[in-house]
This record gives structure tokens, C-alpha cells and sequence, in this order.
């Protein structure tokens, strides 16, 4: 397995390398965004991390670059900028996952295993279409529609409504939707996910009489007819 790491700070950086050649992992570095948009052009790598603030190009930036010509590469970002707006910021650029520093390396090779299995296990997924009601999406052209309208999402969103369409009329907790769609333990301490839930019902329900994600105070959310 092939790991990019981008991270200005040289401490760290070699810090993380160490950690995943103990691990097994192959690794490359690169101290700033440019280098790390040409790595990133000219290798395919299985995974890569990225802090946020970088010399020439910022991490948001080349998670735009890296996202639009590989979509299927799990990216993480290692940042000290840790508030909710952060956190959506980061996923909206194509992050999978974010990581707040200081950090464990065992968290880091945790969530690193996790993606790198989603991205092997979806890799495998034979059905195309997930649809519910007049909502259907196409997992090979990532293309959303309602009533036959294209609806644009990003990354983040495109992946939260996934998890609710493979869950139709069923209530879904904060908790369980950390896990499965950021694969991370849910921090009551952030509102990360009412933020998406909100860019969805704009999203999908704003133009439309019909409503189909419903909170279910006290539970979570539920996409019903």
C-alpha cells in the first residue's frame, strides 16, 4: 500500500513515515502543496494525508485538485484547526476523514485501515442505483436526481445521502452516521452533522413540495415518504 504524506512541518512528517513503514506502509513525503498536486498527478497512491495549512498550495486546495482526477483515493487530513466549520470546510474539499492535531499514531493507523477497507470494499458493490421515492442516485456516474432535476452535491454530502438511501424508513442515530459515513466516534461537542442534514433538506426539498428527510427528535433522522 501506497501512502502520500503532505505535511510542512519536517517533525511530523517523518514522525508519520516512521509510524506507517513500522506498519508495513509504503510511504512518500512532501513539504508543501505544489509538490504534493505533482506527486499526486504523476503516482497513484492508496491513501493520502494532508495537513491543511501548506506552503503554495493549501490543503483544501489540492483535496479539490486530488479529488476531481482520482475520486476514489481516501484522503485525511491532518490539521490544527479543529472547529465544526473547519471540519465541513475540510469535508467539502473531498476530505474522507480529519484528524485533529496532536494526534495518536494508532489513531492514525486506525482510521487509515478503515478507509483503505471501504475503498476495497466498494470497489466490489454491484448495485448501481440506490432509489427512494422520486430520489435516485447513480453510484458509477455519482449523478443525484429528484423528479428527473440534477441535484449537486459534494463528496460529503454525496456520501451522507448514500448511507440514508441504503437505510430508507429507518431512524438513524448521530452516533451510527459518524461511524459509517466519517468513520469516526461522534463528539457531542460539534454539530458537524445537523449542518449536513441541513445542506441536504436545501438541497433535495427546497424546490419540492414533498418532503423526505424527517428528524426524529431525541433519535436522529429518517428518510420516509
Amino acid at each position: 500500500m501506497k501512502i502520500l504524506i503532505i505535511e510542512d512541518d519536517l517533525r511530523v512528517a517523518e514522525l508519520i513515515q516512521r509510524g506507517l513503514e513500522e506498519q508495513g506502509f509504503s510511504s512518500t513525503l512532501a513539504y508543501d502543496g505544489l509538490s504534493g498536486q505533482k506527486l499526486a498527478a504523476q503516482h497513484v497512491y492508496d491513501l493520502i494525508i494532508t495537513d491543511i495549512i501548506l506552503p503554495k498550495m493549501d490543503g483544501l486546495n489540492l483535496s479539490k485538485f486530488i479529488r476531481e482526477t482520482q475520486p476514489d483515493t481516501p484522503i485525511i487530513m491532518l490539521t490544527a484547526l479543529g472547529t465544526t466549520d473547519d471540519k465541513v470546510e475540510g469535508f467539502d474539499a473531498g476530505a474522507d476523514d480529519y484528524l485533529v492535531k496532536p494526534f495518536e499514531m494508532r489513531e492514525l493507523i486506525a482510521r487509515i485501515r478503515v478507509l483503505l477497507k471501504r475503498k476495497l470494499t466498494s470497489s466490489s458493490v454491484s448495485v448501481n442505483i440506490l432509489k427512494y421515492a422520486d430520489l435516485e442516485m447513480n453510484l458509477n456516474t455519482k449523478v443525484v436526481q429528484r423528479d428527473g432535476i440534477d441535484i449537486s452535491l459534494t463528496p460529503k454530502e454525496f456520501n451522507f445521502l448514500k448511507y440514508m438511501l441504503q437505510n430508507p424508513e429507518r431512524v438513524l442515530s448521530r452516533t451510527e452516521i459518524a461511524e459509517k459515513v466519517w468513520e469516526t466516534h461522534f463528539d457531542t461537542g460539534t454539530n458537524f452533522i445537523d449542518v449536513y442534514i441541513n445542506y441536504l433538506r436545501k438541497k433535495i426539498e427546497k424546490n419540492f413540495d414533498h418532503k423526505l428527510i424527517h428528524t426524529k427528535p431525541g433519535m436522529g433522522f429518517i428518510l420516509k415518504k
